[in-house]
């Protein structure tokens, strides 16, 4: 069963429609860890994106980089396994709670993205690697 059934007769698009996307056509979304609450990253979706990951129960995103869709640990293995997928009140940010393969959300080898924090006006690391990336994609 996906995660994009709704009400009998609802449009299978109309979940997508309630999204207000930027002007590029995306939206914010948050990854959080189900077990830990924390936050593991910020991505962006496009329709595709969000759909893609209601149907499959797993996070797909858009490269703004690379300008393609990706999905979260085709190269790393390190898969995001969607549990829920929230809305914000403004109809203008995604939160999608996920259990994380291998502990490692962040392509430096991180547990999660915020890795650095604040301290004394200069970004402190924070958080250990847990695995070197080159061991994870081959290349540095």
């Amino acid at each position: 069963m996906s995660m994009a059934g709704g009400p009998e007769g609802a449009s299978v698009d109309s979940w997508l429609d309630r999204v207000r996307w930027n002007a590029d056509g995306l939206v914010p979304a948050i990854a959080q860890d189900a077990h830990t609450g924390k936050v593991l990253t910020l991505a962006w979706m496009n329709r595709e994106a969000l759909e893609r990951t209601a149907t499959t129960s797993e996070a797909h995103y858009w490269s703004r980089s690379r300008q393609a869709l990706w999905h979260k640990g085709e190269q790393s293995g390190h898969v995001q396994t969607v549990r829920e997928i929230r809305l914000d009140c403004d109809s203008d940010a995604i939160l999608i709670v996920v259990e994380q393969r291998g502990g490692i959300a962040c392509h430096t080898g991180r547990e999660r993205c915020f890795h650095l924090k604040l301290d004394g006006g200069r970004w402190a690391d924070v958080e250990p690697v847990l695995k070197d990336p080159k061991a994870i994609y081959g290349h540095g």
